[in-house]
């Protein structure tokens, strides 16, 4: 039996390359587990998972809500507009209030940068980081790099662009964290206002050219504009953004037969990529949908149980 030695998943920059592993295990494990009539596991039956989302979110909540679920675990959902939060609560006290619940995991998603650190000082429950900030965003990383293994067979020495809004993207701090541990190279291009100057520390390489990078890629993520985080404007218009940078029918003639085109969702067509090449590519974010749920509910059970395998029985 691999035991799994970490209280927390915060981000891929603390995990080793094994550790990735095993999350690839054990998902492969839970997504065959979903694809049976009866989808539940006891695995987590009578712990407690509070899901704390202080950002709003539907995509990655409902993720981590299912699958706690599908291990048996009691869910909470908690939402900051309807809690004290909106009272004027702290959220080290709404921490420290839940604690008198005994959870076991908090899945937090919360937009201060490297909080989630300082916030488990206030739990005794293992924390998994649904997204903090523009910092990291680690199950997101985990279901992209498990879905190009599945497909590509391999992680080693792979091409991976990353397209659009780096700035305030915690996807793609965690996929070149994640990628580089297995030998790929990483490439970010986008507006030069979107790109900070942190990211010619991280060992990748930088473009403001897609039209240059697309033949060499063989994986390529596309990234939301995050219009929503945006405080000024970073480029002159939608318009000039979608010529430079979005994927579009005589664009994708650029790429390997064999690209894969991915998007953490969710997508704003005609923006970030084409409608047109829609019937082509949503495919592949479905893919990376379901293996979400595969990912998650490994993670879970891996601070769950700190265990590193998982007997697959009826």
């Amino acid at each position: 039996m691999v035991n799994w030695q970490k209280k927390h998943i915060l981000g891929i920059k603390d995990l080793t390359r094994q550790e990735i592993e095993v999350v690839f295990n054990l998902a492969a494990s839970f997504k065959e587990l979903s694809q049976r009539e009866v989808k539940k596991a006891p695995a987590l039956r009578g712990k407690t998972v509070i899901n704390l989302f202080f950002e709003s979110s539907t995509r990655t909540r409902t993720s981590f809500e299912l699958a706690a679920k599908r291990l048996s675990a009691d869910v909470l959902n908690f939402s900051s507009s309807t809690s004290s939060l909106s009272k004027g609560e702290t959220i080290v006290d709404t921490i420290k209030n839940l604690e008198s619940y005994h959870p076991d995991i908090l899945v937090i998603r919360i937009g201060y940068s490297n909080s989630l650190y300082s916030l488990s000082q206030y739990t005794s429950a293992s924390i998994v980081n649904a997204g903090d900030g523009a910092n990291e965003h680690p199950t997101q990383a985990l279901l992209d790099m498990f879905t190009v293994k599945e497909i590509k067979g391999t992680l080693e020495g792979l091409s991976v662009l990353i397209v659009g809004d780096i700035k305030h993207s915690r996807v793609a701090r965690s996929n070149i964290f994640g990628f580089q541990k297995f030998s790929s190279s990483l490439r970010v291009c986008g507006p030069p206002t979107l790109i900070p100057y942190e990211f010619h520390k991280l060992g990748v390489d930088i473009s403001y050219n897609l039209d240059e990078c697309l033949p060499q890629a063989d994986v390529i993520i596309f990234l939301r504009i995050q219009q929503e985080r945006q405080t000024s404007s970073f480029f002159p218009s939608i318009r000039e953004y979608v010529n430079n940078f979005s994927l579009n029918p005589e664009r994708i003639k650029r790429t390997k037969k064999d690209c894969l085109i991915m998007h953490p969702g969710p997508v704003n067509w005609d923006i970030e990529i084409s409608s047109q090449l829609k019937e082509r590519i949503h495919p592949l974010i479905l893919k990376q949908v379901e293996n979400g749920l595969a990912v998650r509910m490994a993670t879970l059970y891996l601070v769950g149980t700190q265990k590193g395998e998982y007997e697959n029985t009826d």
